[in-house]
């Protein structure tokens, strides 16, 4: 069994690998946090998700890993997919050569909305499409 802790990997390209690990960690006095840490070529870039007005982040009663945003979208900070989703964002904005921290949530409508599956097709000769 993998610790909690150590890093994965994540084939973003066909000759790309990211490693990643994410980590919920809070002090006394201080909100929740989740940390999104994300390896490229060395470079080191963490995400980091605070709970705040609107905002939460798994701890507590939530699940580990998910975040919730103030429209109610979530995100499973856990899925690879959802990972790999924030690697394009993040390597879109510039922000993977700088490495450094980020505020997660500045990034997370962008991945939201690339997630969100489309609504399901429905065929014109069913009940619902007439």
């Amino acid at each position: 069994m993998r610790k909690r802790s150590s890093l994965r990997r994540l084939t973003v390209a066909p000759d790309t690998v990211c490693l990643w690990s994410l980590r919920h960690r809070h002090t006394d006095g201080e909100a929740c946090r989740d940390v999104l840490t994300l390896i490229l070529d060395g470079v080191r870039t963490r995400l980091v998700f605070v709970t705040g007005e609107g905002r939460a982040v798994g701890g507590g009663y939530l699940p580990s890993g998910l975040a919730v945003d103030e429209e109610g979208r979530y995100l499973n900070l856990h899925e690879p997919g959802v990972v790999a989703a924030f690697v394009d964002e993040a390597a879109r904005r510039g922000l993977l050569a700088e490495g450094g921290a980020y505020d997660g949530w500045e990034l997370f409508e962008a991945v939201a909305v690339s997630r969100a599956a489309p609504p399901p097709a429905v065929p014109p000769d069913s009940p619902a499409g007439r």
